[in-house]
């Protein structure tokens, strides 16, 4: 993995780790770069079959990137070999706010699908959450609700 997300933020299974970034910053290909090295740790004594590198997937969604980006995430993955276990989801920056919002639902819906349908271990990947979070806030303002509990995520 890299070595100061690690060693800052030890992550068990089912376990969540937010990555801040703002504009200018490498938080694409952070993202770019944990897809690529994921992948389960062996531990002795457990079953072969439960480590091995066929139990593991990642589902990875991007929200209202531009193609640039779009076309940076897909060729990567395709240039080092990840895209066998990826589940890429694409949402560009052109597309309706509403594919926005529904874009890591249906992320989630699959990975929870690889999961208990398909027993694998799962690392779920989700980029640019303020596109999601602006996504909602632009459908809280055409329902006319005041900004609160529902209009913000």
């Amino acid at each position: 993995g890299i070595s100061a997300i690690d060693v800052m933020n030890s992550i068990a299974r089912g376990q969540k780790i937010p990555i801040f970034s703002a504009a200018g910053l490498p938080h694409n290909e952070i993202a770019a770069q944990i897809c690529r090295q994921a992948g389960l740790v062996k531990v002795p004594g457990k079953s072969v079959f439960d480590d091995h590198e066929d139990n593991f997937a990642i589902v990875f969604a991007a929200m209202g990137v531009n193609m640039e980006t779009a076309r940076f995430f897909k060729q990567d993955f395709e240039e080092n070999g990840s895209m066998e276990n990826v589940c890429l989801f694409l949402n560009l920056a052109n597309d309706p706010t509403i594919e926005r919002i529904i874009t890591p639902r249906l992320a989630l819906t699959a990975a929870e699908f690889l999961a208990y349908q398909c027993e694998k271990h799962v690392l779920v990947i989700l980029t640019d959450m303020s596109s999601y979070a602006e996504a909602l806030r632009e459908v809280s303002a055409a329902r006319e609700e005041v900004p609160g509990r529902r209009g913000f995520p």
